[in-house]
């Protein structure tokens, strides 16, 4: 009786215990399908992220809310993430992301993989580097990871994939009277994501003035730690179909290329440039123009150091060096620059400024200039200011009236016996200034054979209006232009122009535009010069 109660008690436990996990089994059945797809929120996984991220970056992290996913795969779902580096609460957080999601599986976990990382809303804000000039600073290294980090840093989870959309890339300027410098990315993508090592990314971006498309390809990091603006970068860019009109007064569609290299706070680029179209409006002549350029970008402040400029237009060539920076009071940036055309030609400057279907004038072209472009909602032409010294050699004049004049001119204000050329060609030489669409030539002179010229005076570029004064010096006295009985009515004449060492003193004003000039005697300067003046130096032919 013992045996068989012992028997059925027996029978009873079994069943219970194969009940009893029976309903473990289901429960864990139903644990792992309801985790394979409900996430639930982990309040302890969500501290882990922060206490791990705040020591791989040494910095103030927060973390609103992450939600999990065991199962089939592993899935993290986070929202409100910002990095703030340590101590800098002057700035905005380093890094902010509204939303994000992280996917792998047990085996990548296991080797501290994650497949891949996708992330919306992604603002990455660089703040300067409070102890450095990055322009002035060339050679310095970026800031390593402390000593007694580097291992950890190397055991760091590995990011397969991220992925970025809506992106911005700032940088704060040291200057807290400047904006910042902003960079839209619409599609960021980079691989094998780790602190501790180059990171490949590409990204498309778009540029906001001139607006413009831009592809670009390279690596960034290792991270650093201490300054994020000295994080190392560099690759290669595309920009294209950048559009040029914005700036009022000039067009054209300009493509770009070339490679950078540095860090966030000091960019080197060496680049090329090509606008097929390039036209300036007072003149209306599309033209190709073609530019390669190596500048220094400071990211603290968008400032850009032009180290040198090659540009050529048609047949003449130029070299550029300066900056372009930001003035304070003033929105957007100053163009400051030092201009040299060495062997460049008077007619393709003039198809810039001229609207005629030809040059007016040709000739072998020398110019020194400072160049400076102010921002501001106005024409090109009215806002650019110019400020340098010239030379013109063989120039001649396009329009046959004016030529025949200049030779006219030549050939009767030389003395008797001197050889005189069918085609006479001028040297010119002088400085200038350019405000507000305005040219002032306070100091040119015009040599032809028999003659030379001194003028001053202001040219409007858009109104083609022409104001000078000066004096013609000739080899010849006034009675000796002419012949005959005109000849000796024009001796008492000879007194009056009389200039010392010979010849004479012409005094002249010419006025009118620049397709209609009239030329006079400047009858209020006849009994008000001095006859003893020296002629300008005459510049020598090339």
């Amino acid at each position: 009786m013992t045996e068989m109660h012992s028997r059925v008690a027996r029978r009873i436990h079994h069943r219970w215990r194969v009940t009893t996990l029976v309903v473990a089994v289901v429960v864990v059945a139903l644990v792992i399908a309801l985790a394979s797809v409900l996430p639930f929120s982990s309040e302890t996984a969500r501290r882990k992220v922060i206490e791990v991220l705040s020591a791989r970056l040494d910095a103030e992290v927060e973390l609103s809310e992450l939600r999990l996913r065991v199962l089939p795969q592993f899935r993290a779902e986070g929202v409100g993430l910002t990095i703030r580096h340590r101590g800098r609460r002057d700035v905005p957080p380093l890094i902010s992301i509204k939303r994000f999601s992280a996917e792998g599986d047990v085996f990548s976990l296991l080797r501290r993989h994650i497949t891949r990382i996708t992330v919306d809303e992604l603002d990455i804000e660089i703040p300067p580097d409070r102890n450095r000039d990055p322009l002035s600073d060339r050679n310095s290294p970026a800031a390593e990871p402390p000593e007694g980090d580097s291992a950890d840093m190397a055991r760091a989870f590995v990011i397969d994939e991220l992925l970025a959309k809506n992106a911005r890339f700032v940088i704060i300027p040291r200057d807290t009277d400047k904006l910042p410098k902003v960079w839209s990315i619409h599609d960021l993508q980079m691989q094998s994501v780790s602190l501790d090592r180059p990171m490949p990314f590409t990204a498309s971006l778009a540029n906001a003035v001139p607006p413009g498309a831009i592809e670009t390809s390279g690596s960034f990091g290792p991270w650093g730690r201490e300054e994020p603006g000295q994080t190392p970068l560099e690759g290669k860019f595309t920009f294209e179909r950048a559009d040029l009109g914005v700036f009022k007064g000039i067009s054209g569609i300009l493509a770009a290329k070339g490679t950078f290299e540095g860090t966030l706070e000091r960019i080197e680029v060496h680049g090329v440039t090509d606008t097929p179209d390039f036209t300036v409006e007072t003149g209306a002549h599309p033209m190709p123009l073609h530019a390669t350029y190596h500048a220094i970008v400071d990211g603290t402040n968008g400032d850009t150091l032009l180290e040198k400029v090659d540009a050529s237009f048609l047949k003449t060539s130029l070299t550029a060096r300066g900056r372009v920076v930001k003035r304070p009071g003033k929105d957007g940036r100053t163009v400051e620059l030092d201009v040299v055309i060495d062997d460049g030609r008077l007619e393709d400057v003039l198809m810039m400024a001229v609207k005629t279907p030809t040059p007016p004038m040709s000739g072998a072209l020398k110019l020194t200039t400072r160049f400076e472009l102010p921002p501001g909602d106005r024409d090109v032409v009215e806002k650019l200011q110019l400020d340098g010294v010239f030379t013109i050699a063989n120039a001649r004049f396009a329009t046959p009236v004016v030529q025949n004049k200049i030779n006219e001119l030549s050939r009767r204000t030389q003395v008797q016996g001197a050889s005189q050329a069918a085609k006479v060609v001028s040297q010119f030489a002088g400085k200038f200034t350019l405000r507000a669409g305005e040219l002032a030539l306070p100091h040119v002179t015009f040599d032809v054979p028999g003659s030379a010229i001194r003028l001053s005076g202001r040219y409007g570029l858009a109104s083609e209006q022409i104001d000078f004064a000066g004096t013609i010096f000739t080899d010849a006295a006034i009675s000796e232009m002419t012949t005959g009985y005109k000849s000796l009515l024009l001796k008492p004449i000879d007194l009056i122009f009389k200039r010392d060492g010979g010849g004479s003193a012409i005094p002249i004003r010419i006025t009118g535009t620049r397709r209609e000039p009239a030329f006079g005697l400047d009858k209020g300067r006849v009994f008000n010069r001095d006859p003893s003046g020296d002629p300008p130096r005459r510049a020598p032919a090339r």
